[in-house]
């Protein structure tokens, strides 16, 4: 590991001098990248340097051991191994598990999908408390979120709601929020105060930038529409709501929280661009998972992911078996007991397969 070490510190030295360099904020796109990968490569070479020293610290106190005859700093130095050792191995698993193969898209901001699913108005309701819990969570991390659309129910809360989320890695630690969610807890409407089961999709894609994706003009088509509030009534005098078709692909997106059409038009492009993006991935991991016949990490939304069960208090995340009974922290964007588990079970499936291959 001292090899991968060094190849840090060489590339983190290179990644300095790109960015110090004057050329380096003529290309704005190019220069983010570059900020991206030199803060990844900083947090890598943290750990490695950690390791580093201990490691030299062991290494140094063993020649002591056999070198050394004097009974008193003898004893301090096996003292002093005794408690070296366990955090160089500690310092080791971590090393191991930072120079891990890393997605980029990890390290890109987020568009957060939530739709109602089964369960009528009663899931329209939750989609809202769903994109809300996602919201606070977000302003926990410092993180900045933007509404980009949103379809109101019938009897309150949204149909489909859709934001932005930006900040450092938001798409590497939302990606696996991915799926159905489930509710069980008795509607306001239940007389019989009988718990009704409910579900909304949540869908979260790296948000793409225009150099991600060539989207041409004639592959466009664009309608622009009178926004419309709940109920159907206007909210707007003028036709500021916008409607994309890509036709190739056959995605719409469209956005309507902007008077200005122009802003419509713009935050309707960048969805389309990281709809399209994700598409292209999902295709490349599909591949990449019928050679290896592994489902893992496809986003597959089909699959129920966790459950929200109000009466208990609880919340259980199916795929890695997580139970907590604190539903209403977590609904108040408490989040980080749950992302740290799956985030931890990622890492793990991740090191498995590298020491398989």
């Amino acid at each position: 590991m001292k090899s991968n070490v060094l190849s840090l510190r060489r590339a983190y030295e290179e990644l300095s001098t790109q960015l110090s360099s004057p050329d380096a904020l003529n290309d704005q796109n190019e220069y983010r990248k570059l900020t991206r990968e030199h803060s990844r490569i900083r947090k890598q070479l943290e750990v490695g340097e950690r390791w580093l020293d201990l490691q030299q610290q062991v290494e140094d106190n063993r020649e002591l051991l056999k070198s050394e005859d004097d009974a008193d700093l003898l004893e301090m130095v096996r003292e002093e191994l005794a408690s070296l050792e366990p955090a160089l191995e500690k310092a080791a698993g971590e090393l191991e598990t930072a120079l891990l193969p890393h997605d980029p898209n990890d390290d890109r901001d987020a568009i957060l999908e939530v739709r109602a699913g089964t369960g009528g108005d009663e899931a329209a309701l939750f989609a809202e408390e769903v994109s809300r819990m996602y919201i606070r969570y977000a302003e926990k991390q410092g993180w900045k979120t933007e509404m980009i659309d949103g379809t109101e129910g019938t009897s309150g809360g949204f149909k489909e709601i859709i934001y932005a989320v930006r900040g450092d890695g938001a798409f590497g630690i939302l990606r696996w929020e991915s799926g159905v969610h489930r509710v069980q807890r008795v509607p306001t409407t239940e007389s019989q105060g009988r718990i009704h089961t409910s579900a909304v999709t949540v869908a979260v894609l790296p948000e793409a930038e225009e150099v991600d994706v060539e989207i041409r003009a004639e592959d466009l088509r664009i309608d622009v529409y009178r926004a419309q509030g709940p109920g159907g009534q206007s909210v707007n005098t003028t036709d500021s709501a916008v409607r994309i078709t890509h036709e190739p692909t056959g995605i719409v997106v469209q956005c309507q929280d902007e008077k200005s059409q122009h802003k419509n038009k713009a935050k309707a492009m960048g969805v389309l661009r990281s709809r399209i993006m994700e598409a292209a991935i999902r295709e490349h991991e599909a591949e990449i998972a019928a050679e290896r016949k592994s489902q893992v990490g496809t986003g597959d939304r089909s699959a129920k992911i966790r459950t929200y069960n109000f009466p208990q208090s609880r919340v259980t995340d199916h795929r890695i078996g997580l139970t907590v009974h604190s539903l209403d922290a977590i609904m108040a964007g408490d989040l980080d007991e749950v992302v740290a588990a799956i985030q931890a079970n990622r890492r793990e499936e991740a090191l498995a397969a590298t020491r398989q291959d």
